[in-house]
């Protein structure tokens, strides 16, 4: 095996057999996060920047961590104890020819939006050219993996080593839903939050998780929670 293909097995090996993983799931119409994407694709601020569904999803997931910070914590073996983290450094999983990476964006909660989508972009390209070194990958505290972009709906993702969570993205479809008591083609996608159940119980993963949601089905309500 490849060096870092052999680290990620050791790390899932151990992330999986050591946190007591437990995932939810949530099927959300995210219609208005799709229009909000179109729109910002035209917007001269966010001409130089790629606009995703991701990005709306970090984002949203930053403002449910803002609202839940127990969310953004990690498990001292030694010590027996929980560490909660003052800050965010997200992670986002990158699939690449030597194997899965999770660099992590540092500070990402300091980031607005368009700060957030260059974060995103440079992580990408790192990640892409193999050029993610061991700091990079380190000290991440929460992570998103996007499964969408393979056309998957969702999964149960394991978590990143000393990490309490992560987000799984699926691929975003049109059907139909009933919209305001009428059946209605909206674009329509799936999330799935595992957690350390350690640290999360079942209620704030599920608040957490709803959180997100809550965002990308009406993005306006990142207006009520910034």
């Amino acid at each position: 095996m490849r060096s870092v293909r052999k680290r990620t097995a050791e790390a899932m090996v151990a992330s999986a057999f050591t946190a007591p993983h437990v995932s939810v799931f949530v099927t959300v119409d995210v219609t208005k996060t799709m229009r909000l994407v179109a729109k910002l694709r035209e917007d001269r601020e966010f001409k130089d920047v790629r606009v995703t569904p991701l990005l709306v999803t970090a984002k949203a997931l930053m403002l449910a961590v803002d609202r839940h910070p127990e969310i953004n914590a990690s498990w001292d073996d030694e010590a027996q104890e929980i560490v909660y983290k003052h800050y965010v450094n997200l992670g986002i999983a990158a699939a690449t020819p030597r194997g899965l990476v999770v660099p992590n964006i540092k500070d990402a909660h300091r980031l607005d939006l368009k700060g957030l989508a260059e974060g995103i972009a440079d992580l990408t390209a790192t990640a892409r050219a193999g050029k993610v070194t061991p700091k990079g990958m380190s000290d991440g505290t929460i992570t998103i993996t996007n499964v969408g972009v393979f056309g998957i709906d969702t999964g149960t993702p394991i978590l990143n080593p000393g990490e309490a969570a992560i987000l799984a993205f699926g691929a975003i479809r049109q059907q139909p839903w009933v919209h305001k008591g009428k059946i209605k083609p909206r674009w329509v996608t799936q999330l799935a939050l595992s957690f350390d159940h350690r640290l999360v119980d079942g209620e704030l993963g599920s608040r957490f998780l709803a959180d997100v949601a809550r965002v990308l089905e009406d993005p306006a309500q990142a207006l009520v929670w910034s």
